[in-house]
């Protein structure tokens, strides 16, 4: 199994009590020790301010992050957990994806969703809309994002969006382009989407949860007449690991003093837990498909989560 990690980005208010002058500092050392330690992958939301509740926190942005730390890392690859797509438009998107992938040297993940904090969109003056529009959006954009990096030049008419020969170079440096990512677990429509232009799925789950998921998959693919061995299944989920319990209950404590977060939004995930469990699960996981791990470790700027984690490597 891969396993990539969120850097400290803010959202999940990971940088509170750090001065204003530290905290880009704290993002570079934390992404450093991220690549010496042998993780496969960096990644980072795609949100523009604090949750559960919006505050004066820092919430570094997405796209702007991943060209930054292009330049200060070399072989972890980068990605979005998940780019949310009518925050940007895809023509415009699918060029700053490409720029990345070539000033990286080929090393992004292109992981794309409908979009769903609505908070966000009210507080930046976004349209927010139905579910269902939402998911015709993102459908248009997958179309964008592969005809954009594929062909010398693009177009598409569709119900949101339109493109007329546009020309987007330098294309990706990974052929046909960076591993396209179809984030989100919606059983009807996004999971069709998956199966008819993803490469890879992500599911913030259990183990039930994930075979459930690979079932619906499955079925989609199936109608789709796609390969399903080809698509990845990857897990999306809080990581805590603690040698003992009462290193557990500290950890656990201190994140909900400090960001305000319910203890439950971590006691209740897999991955968290004392080391033996953790692990058995992530076995588990692994005996059902799952390929990859994307873990948020909410200890990560002062925590030892990160190190106990980078055994499984």
């Amino acid at each position: 199994m891969k396993i990539g990690t969120m850097i400290p980005q803010g959202w999940r208010m990971d940088l509170h009590n750090i001065k204003p002058n530290d905290q880009w500092d704290t993002i570079l050392e934390a992404t450093s020790k991220i690549e010496k330690l042998n993780y496969e992958s960096i990644w980072v939301y795609d949100h523009f301010h604090t949750v559960p509740s919006p505050t004066q926190d820092p919430t570094y942005e997405c796209w702007s992050l991943m060209a930054a730390l292009s330049q200060v890392t070399t072989d972890v690859r980068i990605g979005q957990m998940c780019t949310c797509n009518s925050y940007r438009n895809p023509a415009y998107l699918t060029k700053v994806a490409s720029t990345i992938d070539s000033m990286s040297g080929g090393r992004l993940e292109f992981a794309i969703g409908a979009g769903w904090y609505d908070q966000e969109y009210k507080a930046y003056g976004y349209e927010f809309p139905s579910a269902g529009n939402r998911l015709k959006m993102l459908e248009e954009a997958l179309q964008i994002y592969i005809a954009m990096t594929t062909q010398d030049k693009a177009s598409f008419s569709g119900e949101h969006y339109q493109i007329h020969n546009a020309i987007n170079q330098p294309k990706p440096l990974q052929k046909p382009y960076p591993p396209l990512w179809v984030c989100g677990g919606g059983e009807k429509v996004t999971l069709k989407l998956l199966a008819k232009y993803g490469d890879y799925g992500n599911w913030d789950v259990d183990i039930d949860g994930f075979v459930h998921k690979s079932k619906i998959l499955k079925n989609h693919c199936e109608e789709q007449k796609r390969n399903y061995s080809e698509i990845k299944k990857t897990l999306h989920s809080n990581v805590l690991i603690a040698e003992n319990q009462k290193d557990l209950d500290f950890k656990l404590n201190k994140i909900v003093n400090v960001t305000g977060i319910p203890k439950e939004m971590y006691t209740n995930k897999p991955l968290v837990g004392l080391k033996e469990k953790v692990f058995d699960t992530l076995e588990e996981f692994s005996s059902v498909e799952c390929e990859y791990l994307i873990a948020y470790i909410p200890d990560i700027v002062w925590g030892d989560t990160l190190d106990i984690l980078a055994e499984k490597l």
